[in-house]
């Protein structure tokens, strides 16, 4: 039994269970969901992480339909294969992949998985930071997976696509990030589809002169495979052990000035500290981890949203993961 209201009480309470259901083919049941969202209850995307689930286990559910506030998840044996799931708006592909990856990676063999909808969404992990930083970093943990993108997906007219192939995982191993050893490069996109190319320009003149960086650190792009509108402004910090990636999302109201601040923001909190584990990827590591071979990483302190997938976690697996304080904004986090 799982209260939807435990800490930050958003969806990703949902997505953390489904996975941690058909890994270990134990059957869960959520009340309140998403209680503490403005709007509670399962919306379009959230449902299609539950039917995502359902397609690769053959799930027995019960409330899954917009504005539900209970789910009952009943798993079977997650069967890898081709899929195809359609979110049909911009939803978050990233979320949908985050909800099946490891269950597929586990499943004995290979998989194929075609994720359509947004790319790059406000309150989710886009396509860059799942590439640079993330997939990186579970091929070390011995996790066989590469994703592509097929065409970005903007806010909201969505239309985009990401292909994930996932390999048999079988020799997983414990995934230590303590530092982030030498430092390799930087660079910065600008990228705008289907708007004014200045836009770019200004969002990349900004970001070097915020950063004391060289003009051509950061460059303005057009993409032209995208359905709508849209613009990201993408930031990566390359070292030996580890890939930091900061962003600033381009929407209505907000300048360009504006998102090149916001990334900046980002940038510099990452390089004022000397963690190797940025908060976002922090909060993605963990249930891959728990469910591979374990591992040790040092980040920034936990925020509410890491904290509530930690407790989701242990209510599956147990006590595995306890997380201290080293002083001087740095925390350890030990797995397994």
């Amino acid at each position: 039994m799982i209260d939807g209201a435990l800490g930050e009480g958003g969806g990703q309470i949902l997505r953390s269970a489904l996975s941690l259901s058909m890994a270990t083919g134990k059957p869960f049941v959520i009340d309140r969901v998403r209680a503490g969202r403005p709007k509670p209850g399962l919306m379009r995307q959230h449902l299609s992480a539950v039917k995502a689930a359902k397609d690769i286990c053959g799930a027995k559910t019960t409330g899954d339909e917009v504005g539900s506030t209970r789910l009952a998840f009943e798993p079977g044996a997650v069967r890898a294969g081709e899929y195809v799931f359609d979110i049909g708006s911009a939803g978050s592909t990233s979320l949908v992949l985050q909800t099946v990856l490891v269950p597929l990676a586990h499943a004995g063999e290979p998989s194929r998985v075609t994720i359509r909808g947004g790319t790059n969404n406000l309150a989710a992990p886009p396509f860059e930071f799942i590439d640079r930083a993330f997939l990186p970093q579970l091929r070390r943990a011995g996790y066989a997976v590469a994703a592509a993108l097929t065409r970005p997906g903007f806010y909201p007219a969505g239309g985009g696509e990401i292909i994930v192939e996932i390999g048999v995982s079988t020799q997983l191993h414990q995934l230590d990030m303590l530092t982030r050893g030498a430092a390799i490069g930087r660079k910065g996109e600008a990228v705008v589809a289907n708007l004014d190319i200045s836009i770019a320009c200004r969002e990349a003149e900004t970001l070097c002169t915020l950063m004391n960086w060289p003009k051509d650190v950061v460059k303005p792009l057009i993409e032209r495979r995208a359905k709508g509108p849209g613009n990201i402004l993408v930031a990566t910090l390359a070292y030996e052990h580890v890939t930091e990636v900061c962003i600033g999302f381009g929407r209505l109201g907000a300048s360009a000035e504006a998102i090149a601040e916001e990334c900046a923001t980002q940038v510099r909190s990452y390089l004022l500290g000397d963690h190797p584990v940025g908060p976002h990827l922090a909060d993605q590591l963990l249930l891959p981890l728990a469910l591979g071979a374990g591992g040790a990483f040092v980040t920034c302190a936990p925020s509410p949203h890491m904290l509530t997938n930690i407790a989701i976690i242990q209510a599956f697996l147990g006590e595995k993961i306890t997380a201290t304080d080293l002083g001087n904004g740095n925390w350890r986090v030990l797995i397994g």
